[in-house]
């Protein structure tokens, strides 16, 4: 066993392995960036070898001696990342793009064809959401939502519909119910169904989906993995079988993850991701307690208080790698009110946050060292429509909330200041 796989996941991410064939940088102590386009080739030969991997479709991933052409089909830095993603999440192997999204479209891409079926939940991302109701419907796969915390109505679709791709987020986004993995994977039985897990909301320090019975995961690299808001980029995490594919569609669509992108995750993100999501996550927790506990709040979604309806799963499903419960850094609360009165209570309250708040900003995203105060029903999942918001049970009076690192008084004080002035 070499030397680095003794050490903790915590250490691995910071040091990476300590030799790879990707870059020699035995003198450097931070890895090197990468800045350039392209690269220059010793021969023709080489050149050639280079694009018949490329466009065969197979990767490098593993060569002894990598051939770097362009940096759109690959380059160092990005797959230094790669390497310590897929050591993360626990998979064969990760692929980068552009943005969560590139990730997430070149997944599905990859995975269906004209005539195939998805499974997802009712509730996604609205990106996620009009990707598959405006694009993958141009290509002919249909997309059937139901409520994926309903085993019997998995069970049911997979047996009726036998779709190729099952697909969720757990934490759901935004309303932080939690789907079962290892339940969906018994209920694939030994069907084709692919299950496709976003796992940006937990991260793998919180939760690792192919450990569970996942077959694929996607993230977004601009939210905690990445951590400081500064860069995009998406991952897919996979089975080496979709490698080549993968790398294929990152090259033929273009979502590319520049370098200095790739680097900065590689540096600053991924190294301090288990500090971070530690920190910010005991903050959530009394942050959560005083929603809970405030005159005005009707309902507070945290997988770490009691009384969270998917605590027994959450405490069995969302680990951090040594096996502590790790309940994540986002919350999901709602106001008092009739519908309509709800709705404007909570327009003023995070139009007064936005105004007088210090530690608390309205912006959408997720995920960073400052606290995030969003309204889902017109922001993140506006383009889902208002009815099928209503359908999917994705309230118009709802509120996200992700946990920063400031000091949890503060953020306390800014939301109760909020609740009782608004």
């Amino acid at each position: 066993m070499s030397r680095d796989r003794r050490a903790h996941i915590r250490s691995r991410l910071i040091h990476g392995k300590a030799q790879t064939s990707r870059w020699d940088f035995s003198h450097h102590l931070v890895p090197p960036v990468s800045s350039t386009a392209t690269f220059r080739l010793d021969t023709t030969a080489r050149g050639a070898k280079g694009f018949q991997q490329f466009a065969a479709p197979t990767s490098q991933k593993g060569e002894p001696d990598p051939i770097y052409i362009y940096d759109r089909l690959d380059e160092p830095t990005r797959g230094m990342l790669e390497d310590n993603l897929a050591e993360a999440e626990g998979g064969e192997t990760a692929v980068t793009f552009a943005s969560g999204m590139g990730a997430v479209a070149a997944a599905l891409l990859v995975l269906l064809r004209a005539g195939d079926t998805v499974v997802a939940h009712q509730r996604l991302y609205g990106c996620t959401y009009s990707l598959m109701t405006n694009w993958l419907v141009r290509l002919g796969v249909r997309t059937h939502f139901i409520d994926m915390t309903d085993l019997d109505a998995v069970e049911r679709a997979i047996r009726k519909l036998d779709p190729r791709v099952l697909y969720f987020e757990t934490p759901v986004n935004p309303t932080l119910e939690l789907i079962d993995i290892a339940a969906v994977r018994r209920l694939r039985g030994r069907r084709k169904a692919t299950i496709v897990v976003d796992n940006t909301f937990a991260t793998p320090f919180c939760q690792r989906p192919l450990s569970l019975g996942a077959d694929v995961v996607v993230h977004s690299l601009t939210k905690s993995l990445g951590g400081f808001g500064t860069v995009l980029g998406g991952a897919v995490i996979a089975p080496k079988r979709l490698e080549a594919d993968l790398f294929l569609a990152r090259k033929d669509f273009g979502a590319v993850l520049s370098g200095p992108s790739a680097w900065s995750v590689l540096v600053y993100g991924l190294p301090t991701l288990g500090l971070r999501i530690r920190e910010q996550e005991r903050t959530a927790g009394l942050v959560a307690e005083m929603l809970l506990d405030h005159p005005r709040v009707k309902e507070v979604r945290w997988p770490g208080l009691d009384g969270y309806r998917w605590q027994e799963l959450a405490r069995r499903q969302m680990q951090d790698w040594d096996g502590n419960f790790a309940a994540g850094t986002m919350i999901y609360f709602l106001l008092k009110g009739r519908p309509r009165e709800s709705r404007r209570a909570c327009e003023r309250f995070i139009d007064y946050m936005a105004k007088s708040a210090y530690s608390v900003t309205l912006a959408v995203s997720l995920g960073q060292i400052r606290t995030l105060i969003e309204h889902p029903a017109s922001m993140t999942h506006a383009m889902i429509p208002a009815a099928e918001q209503r359908k999917h049970g994705i309230d118009p009076a709802g509120i996200r909330l992700s946990i920063g690192l400031e000091d949890p008084r503060d953020i306390m004080h800014d939301l109760s200041e909020a609740l009782r002035k608004a």
